[in-house]
């Protein structure tokens, strides 16, 4: 037990290190650092262990009949949707992943290539690299739930248009609902503009606690960014550390 644990431990470790993390405290409460120099590799894609500690997560109860009908209405209306013309280009929708009961929820922009063939968020290299950045905080895929404000992949990556923000957002809104979220992460600039309506540059929306709907989100760089600009993984740590602390202090008030 021992052994897997200190394995466990290297392991997260190596992944700060990439994350540009330079300071270790303890397994759960890793200490920030800010070196000048970002070696890092940014494509983070090794494997990652199956166990790992899960700060600040209560235990909820499990989903009730009810719950799970009305999860199968809004699938069933996503995949159905025909209400822009996304659906025409679509391979298929891509609803969402994870825990339907999470703590944490993370929302992207829209599905890509990849998204759109597999029908899951964030299963390309910006997804490992998300995956690396949750191991790193002491989470693993499966404890959070992952969206995209679009449930249907733009044609050619194209940034996302107004009607289709409008007609899409109501499946999210159900989603957060259903999940009750205690927080929400806004990856990138286009999730970050849609859901607080705003277009105020993304760094001037990072370091504070934002709100969507009555749940408090906070905004960092999209994965995908950080795969072009990996110096800026440092930024994205201090943004999630902040959004953690935030946790903390809800689950202890």
């Amino acid at each position: 037990m021992l052994k897997a644990m200190n394995t466990e431990e290297v392991r997260r470790r190596q992944y700060l290190d990439a994350l540009g993390i330079t300071c270790w405290e303890s397994r759960q409460y890793p200490v920030l650092a800010a070196p000048d120099v970002m070696t890092a590799n940014p494509d983070l894609t090794g494997d990652i262990p199956e166990s790992s500690t899960q700060p600040f997560q209560s235990k909820k109860p499990d989903e009730t009949a009810d719950a799970l009908g009305l999860w199968r209405e809004l699938e069933s209306a996503v995949r159905t949707c025909t209400k822009c013309s996304l659906h025409v280009t679509r391979t298929q929708t891509v609803f969402g992943v994870g825990d339907r009961q999470a703590q944490w929820m993370f929302i992207g922009e829209a599905p890509g290539a990849d998204e759109d063939r597999q029908g899951e968020p964030f299963v390309g290299r910006a997804g490992q690299l998300l995956n690396a950045i949750l191991f790193a905080l002491g989470l693993k895929r499966e404890d959070v739930y992952i969206a995209n404000v679009l449930k249907c992949r733009p044609p050619g990556n194209r940034d996302p248009q107004p009607e289709e923000v409008a007609q899409c957002e109501p499946y999210l809104l159900r989603q957060i609902e259903l999940i009750k979220p205690r927080l929400i992460v806004a990856l990138g600039r286009h999730a970050a503009h849609s859901l607080l309506k705003t277009e105020v540059a993304l760094g001037k929306l990072r370091g504070q606690q934002h709100s969507y709907h009555g749940t408090p989100l906070f905004v960092t760089y999209h994965p995908a960014y950080l795969l072009r600009n990996p110096a800026d993984k440092r930024k994205v740590w201090n943004d999630l550390c902040h959004a953690r602390t935030v946790l903390q202090r809800m689950e202890t008030a």
